[in-house]
C-alpha cells in the first residue's frame, strides 16, 4: 500500500518554543538572591557581635529572626533560579 505524503505546517503556525519549556530567570534574579543572603548573614553577625543591639536597636534577639528570614528568602530564590 502506498504511503501518504506528510504535510508541512506553515512557518507561522509552528510554535517557537515548546509549551512546557522552562524559561530562564531574569538577569536581576541571581544578584538579588546573593545580596539577600549576604545581607541576612551580615545581620546575624552584627546581632551576635553587638549582643542584639544592632542592626535595629530595640528589637533585641528578633534581629536574629529577621536576619535568618532574609537569608531564607535568598535561599528559596535559588530553587527558582534557571
Amino acid at each position: 500500500m502506498p504511503e501518504s505524503k506528510k504535510r508541512k505546517k506553515p512557518a507561522a503556525a509552528r510554535p517557537e518554543a515548546r509549551p512546557g519549556a522552562v524559561k530562564p530567570s531574569p538577569s536581576w534574579w541571581a544578584p538579588t538572591m546573593v545580596v539577600l543572603m549576604v545581607l541576612g548573614l551580615v545581620g546575624v553577625v552584627l546581632t551576635y557581635l553587638t549582643q542584639g543591639n544592632l542592626p535595629v536597636p530595640g528589637l533585641g534577639n528578633w534581629n536574629l529572626a529577621i536576619g535568618f528570614g532574609v537569608m531564607l528568602v535568598g535561599f528559596f530564590m535559588t530553587l527558582r533560579w534557571r
